[in-house]
């Protein structure tokens, strides 16, 4: 069967908050009318402290439901009165959760994969999660930050290793962060959705683009920029802006909603927005 992916972001939740508690009734709504396989957070999820129990608080609707879910963090998460690290392991101890154990990394990068609907010992498509981190680490360069050498060299060992599990062939991938790469800047034309805002996106791609064309990437969904929300195509890879989940930091109205992935039987991946 199908295998359906709803991913939420940038709910900015602020603790005893109106405008918050009414994004989520409708992030309860979405999970009702979808049903989803796994639900993947990408960033800025808490916008005010108390970052833990605002984290908690977002993450009640798909711990109640049982549902399968992972969260990246945005470039707010960590501004609220508690580290990465802290968030993280407060994360893992949620039912539902399926991070690894971070052992002495602050926020690891990780794959999950989605196992094909007629052979429950093959792979039919991998989801990489990754943290695009906050804002440029370097004084004489202004902006946000990028994914890092050493990130693009773990996709690529990860990405040969699933191929040569699967006999030499290598599967589509899906990869999620918060901070969009300057190709998201670039797009004009889209199969889904609009643009209305600049980009502001990190100053490098670090390499991810060159090297999910390489392997088989197949789609990238980032996050952060409350009035973009669209889906595009550019050599060879969907290129998508998720539907923002917040009535509580700035937004256009008609503009926020979750996005739903959805893996298919012969491992064909599509996608939509959805509009709450």
């Amino acid at each position: 069967g199908k295998f359906k992916i709803v991913q939420i972001t940038d709910v900015h939740f602020k603790y005893g908050n109106r405008a918050s508690d009414i994004a989520l009734e409708r992030i309860n709504q979405v999970l009702d009318d979808e049903r989803p396989d796994l639900v993947i957070f990408t960033g800025d999820v808490v916008y005010s402290a108390p970052a833990d129990s605002g984290m908690l608080q977002v993450l009640e609707p798909v711990v109640k439901r049982k549902l399968p879910f992972v969260v990246t963090f945005g470039n707010h998460d960590n501004e609220q009165g508690m580290t990465r690290e802290q968030l993280y392991d407060i994360i893992r101890q949620v039912p539902g959760n399926l991070l690894p154990d971070r052992g002495t990394v602050l926020s690891p990068d990780y794959v999950l994969t989605v196992k094909s609907s007629s052979n429950l010992k093959k792979d039919a498509a991998l989801l990489y999660c990754m943290d695009s981190h906050s804002y440029s680490p370097l004084k004489d360069v202004k902006g946000y930050a990028w994914l890092t050498f050493d990130q693009i060299n773990w996709y690529r060992q990860q990405s040969a290793a699933y191929k040569a599990q699967n006999g030499g062939q290598p599967l589509p991938a899906l990869a999620f962060f918060h901070i969009p790469l300057p190709v998201y800047s670039e797009l004009d034309s889209f199969v889904q959705g609009e643009r209305a805002e600049d980009s502001c996106p990190s100053n490098t791609d670090g390499g991810l683009i060159s090297a999910m064309q390489r392997l088989n990437g197949t789609h990238l969904f980032a996050a952060h920029d409350h009035n973009n929300n669209f889906i595009a195509e550019k050599d060879g890879l969907k290129i998508c802006y998720a539907m923002k989940s917040s009535y509580n930091c700035y937004f256009k109205f008609g503009m926020t909603g979750g996005t739903l992935l959805t893996v298919h039987p012969d491992h064909q991946v599509t996608e939509e927005l959805i509009y709450f």
